[in-house]
């Protein structure tokens, strides 16, 4: 499992390949501190901000899109989606277009129960309600698991509980510098971020953030621009 880990620091321009998302890039203050509620996050992770929106066509049918394609709801009943190589037939799931590289920020909210939030390579398998399948369990994804009150992360089916004081929270950040190899998780509350845990690894491909939706929930992605 990969280690609990302080962020590392940043430092080198990014740029912007064909097909695969790269944001400029600025230094930024050592995570885990308050350096001034907004005017921090304005100065440091957000300038990282990457524009996402949900994948139409890698759906399961038991979810729904809203939003231009920004909020993912889960729905009792089946959606008639067109079949599609890249839907999830299993796993509640949902992909975002853009597959990642360089340096890239986001923000995730979600409702009532719970959520998983991660990053994928594109080649996870779309069928099967196990490890090939669902974000986390497999050597292809990265998550983090907000389950009600409990938290953890979770990569190949090996999984880290993350010692959170608080009584719940529902709005994560999401920072990954695609050469470094890492991919951070921050609580987000009252415009200050609190580091939650850091994934260290080798990156191969573009990685691609994807969710998984409880019952009964709802997940957006933050407008930060």
């Amino acid at each position: 499992m990969d280690r609990l880990s302080r962020p590392p620091s940043h430092g080198s321009p990014c740029e912007h390949t064909g097909g695969v998302h790269r944001d400029k890039c600025h230094s930024i203050p050592e995570p885990g501190v308050d350096h001034g509620g907004e005017n921090w996050l304005k100065s440091g992770l957000k300038k990282y901000v990457c524009d996402l929106t949900l994948d139409p066509n890698t759906l399961h049918r038991n979810l729904c899109l809203s939003e231009e394609n920004r909020k993912v709801t889960w729905s009792k009943e089946k959606q008639l989606y067109p079949d599609h190589p890249e839907r999830f037939k299993d796993c509640k799931q949902v992909l975002c277009r853009e597959g990642l590289t360089g340096r890239c920020y986001w923000e995730v909210e979600w409702s009532r129960g719970g959520a998983d939030i991660g990053v994928t390579y594109k080649g996870i398998n779309r069928r099967g309600a196990g490890g090939d399948c669902g974000l986390g369990n497999n050597n292809k994804s990265w998550s983090l698991i907000c389950d009600y009150s409990y938290y953890y992360v979770r990569h190949n089916n090996k999984s880290a509980d993350l010692p959170v004081t608080t009584s719940g929270f529902h709005r994560v950040g999401v920072y990954l510098d695609w050469s470094a190899g890492t991919l951070s998780f921050y609580r987000v509350s009252s415009d200050t971020l609190t580091h939650l845990y850091t994934f260290n690894t080798t990156f191969t491909e573009p990685l691609y953030p994807g969710f998984r939706v409880y019952i009964d929930s709802s997940l957006s992605l933050c407008q930060l621009v």
